[in-house]
């Protein structure tokens, strides 16, 4: 069998059915052919995926003339596609957990799917801490979508180093933030990573920022949506207080809650709880509330995971507006319901921490 014929089948087998965006290559560790025989070596975080993963990798690999097909598994991160294996790195970056340094807590902020607005509330729970008193920091580690400097009025701000490579965090607002947007040569650069290249850049915004002589009381990560790569190496790879999850009222987000849950059970990091966006609109004309999604099932979903709802957050134009001029809406309109709501979320996660 040729080789370039089994990457390519490995490339075009998805795994859409487990609720990742990935292929059998990208999970792709090791591969032997010795004739119509192959061995491959593939990722995977648990075992409960083991069952689905060989029957995928033996139907995908028999339709295009395998006739022994055996499939081994290993826990550490994936590594880059390739279009041949190559020998393993001598150093592993991600070999075990650390704690990120001069920080107290760390949380993750998620969501199991886009355009929930996830970033709106790091962004607005970093402030609200902020405004409680707590040394903050952001770290923006959607690294294909960030967002996070225009949200704190930084896309102007500058990154230093010291030496051994250490980035000094810029401030904005009294918050200590890092994000790829701030090393970019403009805002209209993409960033084309995967594998190796992504997994380094995110151990350098973990383990080789400087947060201040002070340090942080919380630091708040902005993961990318979904259940993906870094998000495998992050509960791999650094100490994580707990998670939130950040969701609408819509079924179609909320399945996607369930993913998340599950990917952050998988990897040993506490569920915080959830924070519904986008959850009603009250009209200034009569003062009423209306659930433009529909009614509600977060608090039905919470409760089928064992964890908590820390807060609804309204709907308000103000909250984008601000946002695009770089304040989040707690700083600017701290009187307003969705501050108000943000600042619950933020208390009820403090109250978490301390359970």
């Amino acid at each position: 069998m040729a080789l370039q014929g089994v990457m390519d089948t490995l490339k075009r087998t998805t795994l859409d059915e487990i609720g990742v965006s990935f292929s059998l290559a990208d999970l792709l560790r090791d591969l032997k052919i010795e004739g119509e025989n192959v061995e491959i070596l593939l990722f995977s975080p648990s075992e409960k995926y083991y069952e689905f993963l060989q029957q995928k990798a033996e139907e995908a690999l028999k339709s295009v003339g395998a006739k022994e097909v055996k499939v081994e598994f290993t826990s550490e991160p994936p590594k880059q596609q390739q279009q041949a294996p190559t020998p393993p790195p001598q150093e592993n970056p991600f070999e075990n957990k650390r704690r990120i340094p001069n920080v107290k807590k760390v949380i993750a902020v998620a969501s199991g799917k886009g355009g929930v607005g996830k970033s709106t509330v790091a962004v607005n729970l970093a402030a609200a801490l902020k405004k409680m008193g707590y040394n903050v920091g952001y770290l923006d580690a959607d690294m294909y979508g960030p967002s996070g400097p225009t949200m704190l009025g930084a896309k102007d701000k500058q990154v230093t180093a010291k030496e051994g490579n250490i980035l000094i965090a810029p401030e904005s607002h009294g918050i200590k933030l890092m994000s790829i947007g701030l090393l970019l040569p403009s805002e209209d650069t993409p960033v084309i990573w995967r594998g190796p290249v992504l997994f380094k850049a995110l151990s350098q915004f973990l383990f080789d920022i400087d947060w201040g002589d002070e340090g942080l009381d919380f630091l708040i990560i902005d993961l990318p949506p979904g259940t993906g790569d870094v998000q495998i190496t992050l509960g791999q790879t650094a100490e994580i207080d707990g998670a939130v999850i950040v969701t609408t009222p819509q079924d179609v987000a909320l399945i996607d809650v369930k993913k998340g849950i599950q990917m952050f059970n998988e990897v040993e990091i506490p569920i915080l709880g959830i924070v519904e966006n986008m959850s009603y609109f009250v009209c200034p004309d009569n003062g009423k509330k209306y659930e433009i999604f529909g009614k509600s099932r977060t608090e039905e979903i919470a409760k089928q995971y064992g964890t908590d709802v820390l807060s609804k957050i309204p709907i308000e134009p103000k909250v984008a507006e601000f946002a695009d001029l770089g304040i989040p809406i707690v700083l600017a309109k701290p009187d307003s319901e969705s501050a108000k709501a943000f600042i619950e979320a933020a208390q009820n996660l403090i109250k978490k921490l301390s359970q």
